[in-house]
């Protein structure tokens, strides 16, 4: 099979579901071997057999640098190099906001969340980057609209995703010429993203917030996304062949999130009409 990736292997960390498995089953429609670290073993094993095989990984947790270490030596074992490490686990905060966030817990769930969306990120690049200097690979990071906007999330989040965008600053820098560093910032998406246990929210799943609803009218671009919606943005980051000199850069997929307009989301409804097009 062909494909922009043909040959290229990768580690996804939160590959068992959501976006993680929409970008790892991507990456092999595009020719790449993929491994996961998931801290579900029965989501695992639930997208190997989806993939037939193609999809494999370990158990573990992001926050933990023996953990990032033993999926990439997995990978490497199993694949014989690692090109492309991708650091999506995260978990959001719900929009809580600061007055809500209850004295007694704050601290806990500030360093809950951080350990997992940008303590995680960071050990997994340690963990990563001899093999992506051997291999003159990348790493991409998933960011968010929120890593640039207020009002995705609360403080605590809001403040990982900016954490996030610094730290891909920063690794591109410190990993240049050998490593190309970027991030993709999705918007809303409706996944199986969980919350902090700090704030009682680690059964809470995103996929139950009606965001379809909450979107409409509010951005340029009000659809609700699907995961495999964002998908192409982690490839052409991946491909060597199609954007080589991008290093430090965060591709913005939010619907338009910094474009709305101040009397409406967008200024173009009536185009086709105006246009004399009969679009439905």
């Amino acid at each position: 099979m062909g494909g922009w990736l043909q040959g290229r292997t990768a580690l996804i960390t939160g590959g068992g579901s959501g976006l993680g498995a929409a970008i790892a089953e991507r990456f092999v429609a595009e020719g790449a071997q993929v491994a996961i670290l998931d801290k579900s073993d029965e989501k695992i094993a639930e997208i190997a057999e989806r993939s037939k095989g193609a999809i494999t990984g370990v158990a573990g947790d992001v926050r933990h640098l023996g953990d990032n270490q033993q999926a990439v030596g997995y990978a490497v074992d199993k694949f014989g190099k690692l090109d492309i490490f991708i650091g999506n686990a995260a978990i959001w905060d719900y929009n809580a906001k600061l007055i809500d966030l209850p004295e007694e817990n704050i601290a806990a769930a500030f360093d809950e969340l951080f350990a997992v969306n940008v303590k995680g990120y960071l050990l997994g690049a340690k963990a990563a980057q001899k093999e992506l200097v051997r291999a003159k690979g990348c790493m991409i990071f998933t960011v968010s609209n929120a890593g640039f906007y207020v009002d995705g999330g609360g403080p605590l989040y809001t403040a990982s995703k900016h954490a996030v965008v610094g730290l891909i600053k920063q690794l591109a820098f410190e990993c240049a010429p050998h490593v190309r560093v970027n991030g993709v910032a999705p918007g809303a998406i409706s996944t199986d993203l969980r919350g902090p246990a700090a704030l009682g929210l680690a059964e809470m799943s995103i996929a139950n917030v009606p965001l379809g609803q909450a979107l409409k009218g509010t951005l340029p671009l009000s659809d609700l996304p699907t995961s495999q919606d964002y998908t192409g943005a982690y490839v052409l980051f991946a491909s060597k062949e199609n954007i080589p000199m991008a290093t430090g850069a965060v591709l913005n997929c939010d619907g338009g999130f910094g474009v709305r307009g101040l009397s409406s989301a967008s200024a173009g409804e009536d185009l086709p009409q105006r246009l004399g097009l009969a679009i439905k």
